[in-house]
């Protein structure tokens, strides 16, 4: 595979609440590629369990969902697949899984924040509507002091890739067509 048919490796990180599933699903859209995101492929499972799961820290689909996240991106690249992966990519916890795949792909990473209250009122709209967020334990918490701990605690990725910063707390800034651009250039 030549330099200039190398597919593309979108990373989207960022804490929870930090609008990075909607930002991930904007640039699919907008460079025509799939979007996969950790959370949505745990609910998928969870779906598959019907009323037999319950959400935990380190629950067993929580295990098993970080490999089948890895297996799908690897395979989609593998096939040539420019493809956006969003998680709340924490350096430590990620970075084993990530390195492997700059050998087959160009590595973009965006980073989204917002501040620790719109991310806690974030959540808890979602979790009063959509019935798939059932799939995921409450890590952080549901007070205020615990969101802002979690979220001064959070440790970006940090790969040798080129990043680009997202502010995501009314609108993208920088605009989508910026982010597009940066994932594009060579």
């Amino acid at each position: 595979m030549g330099a200039t048919s190398r597919p593309t490796l979108v990373v989207v990180s960022g804490p929870p609440g930090s609008g990075k599933t909607t930002l991930a699903h904007a640039i699919a859209q907008a460079i025509a590629c799939p979007a996969v995101c950790r959370d949505e492929i745990k609910e998928g499972m969870v779906h598959a369990h019907a009323g037999e799961f319950q959400a935990a820290a380190g629950d067993p689909l929580t295990q098993r969902t970080l490999p089948v996240f890895f297996d799908v991106l690897r395979l989609l690249l593998s096939a040539g697949v420019t493809v956006v992966a969003e998680a709340a990519f924490q350096d430590h916890l990620w970075r084993q899984g990530l390195e492997p795949l700059a050998d087959l792909a160009r590595l973009r990473v965006v980073q989204c924040h917002t501040d620790a209250i719109l991310a806690l009122e974030r959540h808890d709209r979602r979790a009063a509507v959509e019935p798939g967020r059932r799939a995921h334990g409450d890590i952080i918490g549901k007070d205020l002091e615990d969101w802002k701990r979690a979220y001064a605690l959070f440790d970006r990725v940090s790969i040798p890739a080129p990043s680009i910063d997202v502010e995501t707390s009314h609108a993208y800034e920088p605009g989508l067509a910026e982010i597009v651009a940066f994932v594009n250039r060579d």
